[in-house]
């Protein structure tokens, strides 16, 4: 593509657009009360779930954006975009008409992917740094939202959902690809990801396994209007059987 985006270069130079105010700082002490998931959280151990080659031997990112619906012309956010496999692909799929917003909370990683972006003179692409509960995203921005490994690393989901969902336009979609097992070992149980994403007022669209992406591919949409944080009702995850059983 064309020339690198003004808006990497700028944070090369050091300068992150995306950093609160002493407004917004003041603002955010008066952030809404959310509920604790009752999962454990994965560690954040690699920017990399695997070598962008053999992801691309097994079509891993065609396959995401094909059965995710992205065309060219569409808005889509890389949530914990990493290293960008993703960003760079997805960049490809929108052309220039379209846009990829590359988000990441680890300031090193963000930094590393700006790098990239200008490298490779992608100027449909910038790269933002959110937070650990909020993405940062524009309002009424996205058509779509991709989550790919990454799931089973945000602790505060129902805060993160929360804010996310002033981000979709109508009609668009959170899509999250993870892997069928528990959150420690780097999953998502499906049942418990419908659960937390119902929780916050998303509805499931579409649920499929893909072992080419090393799991299953899920489809949300905003559905009906978003609760209040006090009204969230936590989801409970079920002890295993051998513990259960222990404890009578």
């Amino acid at each position: 593509m064309r020339r690198a985006l003004p808006f990497a270069l700028l944070m090369l130079a050091g300068c992150d657009a995306t950093q609160p105010t002493p407004a917004a700082n003041a603002q955010r002490e008066d952030k809404p009360t959310f509920p604790k998931a009752d999962r454990p959280v994965a560690t954040i151990v690699s920017a990399r779930w695997s070598t962008e080659e053999s992801r691309d031997r097994l079509n891993e990112a065609e396959l995401v954006m094909d059965k995710a619906g992205i065309a060219p012309g569409m808005t889509v956010a890389d949530i914990g975009a990493g290293e960008g496999y993703y960003t760079i692909r997805l960049a490809q799929r929108v052309g220039d008409d379209g846009r990829v917003l590359a988000e990441d909370i680890i300031p090193q990683i963000r930094d590393a992917l700006a790098q990239r972006v200008a490298r490779e003179r992608l100027d449909n692409v910038s790269v933002r740094l959110g937070e650990p509960d909020d993405a940062k995203l524009p309002i009424n921005s996205f058509d779509r939202v991709l989550m790919v490994h990454m799931y089973h690393e945000i602790a505060e989901p129902y805060a993160f959902l929360w804010n996310l969902r002033p981000s979709i336009r109508k009609g668009g979609r959170v899509v999250v690809v993870d892997a069928d097992r528990p959150t420690q070992n780097h999953g998502t149980p499906p049942a418990l990801l419908k659960c937390e994403f119902e929780a916050v007022g998303y509805k499931l669209v579409e649920l499929q396994k893909m072992p080419s992406a090393g799991g299953y591919i899920a489809m949300f949409t905003p559905d009906g209007r978003r609760p209040e944080p006090k009204a969230i009702v936590p989801c409970r995850v079920p002890m295993p059987a051998s513990r259960a059983s222990s404890k009578g």
